[in-house]
């Protein structure tokens, strides 16, 4: 089965439809699947739920998507950086599920885990915990938290060989392999590809049978999200 596509565009053909619950991986800009953000963008598809730790920045990452009006609703735990998707919050025309970090993450493993739900004790007693199953175990209150399975997940990865086995480079890892798992459908943007064999087996973060298809981007950007210098001291 050849899972190599020859663009991002063409990797998203056929599988992306408006309205539908997609995954992006990523944390603030540090491993996001920017070609495959840029591909959806251009698709057109629109009334969008996105999982996502966040909502990139104006002009970079799904900040694309909120300008161009394709996401309905967000499903996140930090949105702090990007002044279009305030505005149109607080505006009333952008859906927002906020979830706590810690729990969103465990939401997509749970998917990927075929974990239909979970009980956690975070966000209890404040507007988390609202409309939610409440138990008591061991003398402490828990809330029930569904899995999240996205329709479409998008993924970025350092490299893959051609079945899809995966390594992620250091804090590009973040949300990206629960992502991968959760997703009933998962395209991954490598910048390397390499053949089958060439992985030492141990070195692999997430191996191929989640990965249903890979394109390749040698070159992203990788825009730095808040860039901070230190003054260089004299001798």
């Amino acid at each position: 089965m050849n899972k190599i596509y020859p663009s991002a565009a063409v990797a998203l053909r056929g599988i992306v439809r408006d309205s539908q619950l997609l995954a992006v991986g990523g944390f603030g800009l540090c491993g996001i699947p920017e070609a495959l953000i840029d591909a959806l963008r251009d698709s057109g598809k629109k009334d969008l739920t996105v999982i996502s730790n966040n909502a990139g920045v104006d002009g970079f990452g799904l900040g694309k998507l909120l300008e161009s009006r394709q996401i309905k609703k967000m499903i996140s735990s930090y949105v702090g950086e990007n002044k279009e998707f305030e505005r149109q919050f607080l505006a009333g025309e952008l859906e927002l599920e906020f979830t706590p970090q810690g729990t969103l993450a465990e939401k997509l493993r749970a998917g990927g885990a075929g974990i239909p739900a979970f009980y956690v004790r975070t966000g209890v007693g404040t507007l988390v915990a609202q409309g939610k199953e409440s138990r008591v175990f061991d003398g402490h209150a828990y809330i029930l938290e569904h899995a999240l399975v996205p329709d479409v997940s998008l993924v970025k990865a350092y490299k893959a060989d051609r079945s899809g086995n995966l390594i992620f480079r250091r804090t590009a890892r973040n949300f990206n392999p629960a992502v991968a798992m959760a997703g009933k459908i998962t395209v991954v943007e490598v910048e390397e590809i390499v053949e089958n064999g060439s992985f030492d087996p141990d070195a692999v973060h997430l191996p191929g049978i989640y990965v249903n298809r890979i394109v390749l981007n040698a070159t992203p950007e990788k825009r730095i999200e808040k860039r901070t210098l230190s003054e260089k001291k004299g001798d």
